[in-house]
């Protein structure tokens, strides 16, 4: 198990103080009509921000879920970070889905690459190429991996804390994006998916594809 930070994303805890105190002084100072709203905004950003720890599935080949969504697309596409052909998937986030992004593969930070755009939304095919974004590309034994952190029509803020250089392993935790996004994950043409537009996936746990030999 990969998981090095609490409970709840550290991203998230000046949002949780700033909604505790609203709600208590709504609860001391309002009435029941300020206090019950206030309370349930605090449950919403409290619910927003869990960080669970996820078990790694122990296969060697697989390419691993960044993110908690839903798979939205499943194609063969150019990778614009890369420069090659790619097999994508994309996992959508909505705002009730955990939000800190983990590494889907081991591999060796060949680069970090973030791009200002837009903010449509990540649930839109055109939200990968217009809205705001920062792509990680990872050499896994030889093999590309690209990892892009997508914002979406409420995400204001792309958080990645990785760099050239560095060494990700399967499940480490090295980003995180407020309030609904996406993640594109662009992987060599040869790699087998195993899921489909439609499915729920979690991150870490879930088998995106398997790498194979290329």
């Amino acid at each position: 198990m990969n998981y090095p930070h609490p409970l709840l994303a550290k991203e998230g805890w000046p949002f949780i103080a700033i909604a505790l105190v609203l709600a208590l002084a709504a609860s001391v100072f309002g009435n029941v009509w300020l206090a019950t709203p206030a309370w349930l905004i605090l449950v919403f950003v409290v619910q927003f921000f869990r960080d669970p720890p996820r078990e790694v599935p122990t296969q060697a080949d697989a390419v691993l879920s960044p993110a908690d969504g839903r798979i939205v697309k499943v194609e063969k596409v150019r990778d614009p970070y890369a420069q090659r052909d790619a097999l994508l998937i994309s996992v959508f986030m909505n705002v009730f889905n955990v939000h800190s992004n983990r590494s889907g593969v081991n591999g060796l930070v060949k680069s970090v690459q973030y791009f200002p755009g837009l903010f449509v939304n990540a649930d839109l095919d055109k939200a990968s190429i217009e809205n705001e974004r920062n792509a990680v590309v990872l050499d896994v034994a030889g093999q590309f991996v690209t990892q892009v952190q997508v914002a979406g029509l409420i995400a204001r803020r792309i958080l990645c804390y990785t760099k050239v250089g560095d060494v990700l392993a399967k499940g480490q935790r090295y980003g995180f994006i407020r309030f609904g996004s996406r993640v594109d994950v662009y992987l060599p043409l040869h790699a087998v998916p195993k899921v489909g537009p439609g499915d729920k996936v979690y991150a870490t746990s879930t088998i995106l594809a398997t790498l194979g030999e290329p």
